[in-house]
């Protein structure tokens, strides 16, 4: 998909930054720098057309290397991995000892103590990131005064590749004796969105999609069509996984799709490098408010960027492997540069995929190469700093 924002153009295929140490300090004053849009700069924002404009109002996130969007911007430009030995289970048999995964998540005032007991690591990551969105956006985030917004034109669109993986391992360890009876609910996965929609009082569109590591931008994308056909004003976008489990880390072993530098879990996971042997799990959650721009400017939200347009293809090949020519991928790309109607000399930023996989890296690396002026510096990827997960991979 493409964004417009902060002074430039991106397309954005996930998300991603890079820099120096040098500009750590500088981080968290560019991330604030908003976008001046107006509603009279397009002929194309008609009131319930198609063509609706969707701006970005606000940022949540969770992830191993943070859980506000500057300290992860901050970590990223120092170089910071996200990388460690994994603590959550005994690893010490499997062949991939180490991971990416979020520690230290201060729940206070995004769940409520009893519930927090009983939830799914992934509902979790989401409720808060969710949340999180909306704090940023300077929308109401906790309970259901919605004040002057109305709750049939606010959304959520969330999705996950594996949804409540924690749940279904912990029903199966006590299959035997006493079975949860939150088990089914917690494992589905729209639950995460549902559950957040019955904390906030939104009651437009709210469902998940599932297609592995191209989930998060899949919601993104659907959440803005819905903005720009007029079915909501606002839609809470995004994905979450929380697979860092040994059913998670042993299936991707059986894959043989992980690394196996285990004696130096920080440089593992290194795209585009000769010597790749695998990506590295992850997991966190990343949520995006999407608003209408004109909902936006009469409330004076800040604005990150302007979403453009994208597009979604099916490479047809391989359960596991992309098309070795990279068309699949680029097929997309043209698709996405027509609905935004950009040309690729406009865009000043490619967030690649770039899981540090032999065959994915290379594949991805051709589709973009194919693309005239794509390439140069533009295409950057942050997985060795903060892994992948799964379904905001």
């Amino acid at each position: 998909m493409l964004l417009q924002g902060s002074g430039c153009r991106g397309l954005r295929g996930r998300s991603g930054a890079r820099g120096e140490q040098a500009q750590q300090q500088a981080a968290p004053a560019r991330r604030r720098r908003c976008v001046r849009v107006s509603a009279a700069s397009s002929s194309s924002n008609e009131e319930g057309g198609s063509k609706r404009r969707v701006v970005i109002t606000g940022m949540g996130v969770v992830s191993p290397l943070g859980h506000e969007p500057d300290v992860l911007y901050a970590n990223l430009l120092a170089g910071k991995s996200g990388v460690g030995e994994i603590s959550g289970f005994d690893a010490r048999d499997f062949s991939t000892r180490f991971a990416g995964e979020v520690k230290e998540l201060d729940t206070d005032g995004y769940i409520q103590k009893k519930m927090e007991r009983r939830l799914d690591k992934c509902i979790k990551f989401v409720m808060v990131a969710g949340k999180k969105a909306l704090q940023d956006s300077g929308l109401p985030y906790q309970g259901k005064d919605l004040g002057e917004l109305n709750p049939a034109r606010c959304g959520i669109l969330i999705g996950s590749a594996f949804g409540g993986m924690s749940t279904f391992a912990t029903a199966v360890e006590v299959l035997e004796t006493k079975m949860n009876p939150f088990c089914i609910p917690f494992a589905i996965t729209n639950m995460s969105g549902a559950l957040l929609a019955m904390d906030l009082g939104f009651m437009g569109p709210n469902y998940a999609i599932n297609t592995a590591c191209a989930t998060g931008n899949y919601c993104i994308t659907a959440a803005a069509d819905h903005v720009r056909r007029g079915e909501a004003d606002i839609m809470l976008a995004g994905s979450a996984d929380a697979a860092v489990l040994p059913s998670g880390i042993g299936g991707f072993i059986a894959c043989k799709a992980l690394s196996r530098r285990n004696d130096s879990p920080a440089a593992a996971s290194r795209p585009w490098d000769r010597d790749r042997d695998g990506f590295v799990m992850g997991e966190g959650a990343g949520v995006l408010v999407l608003e209408e721009l004109n909902h936006a400017l009469a409330r004076g939200a800040r604005i990150y960027g302007e979403y453009l347009g994208g597009a979604f293809t099916c490479d047809a090949h391989h359960m596991t492997e992309p098309l070795p020519d990279g068309g699949g991928v680029r097929l997309c790309i043209e698709r996405a540069l027509a609905s935004a109607g950009v040309t690729p000399d406009r865009v000043s930023y490619v967030n690649a995929h770039a899981t540090s996989t032999p065959a994915g890296d290379l594949a991805e690396y051709r589709a973009i190469r194919w693309v005239p002026l794509l390439w140069e510096w533009r295409a950057l990827g942050f997985r060795g700093y903060i892994t992948h997960a799964a379904s905001h991979g």
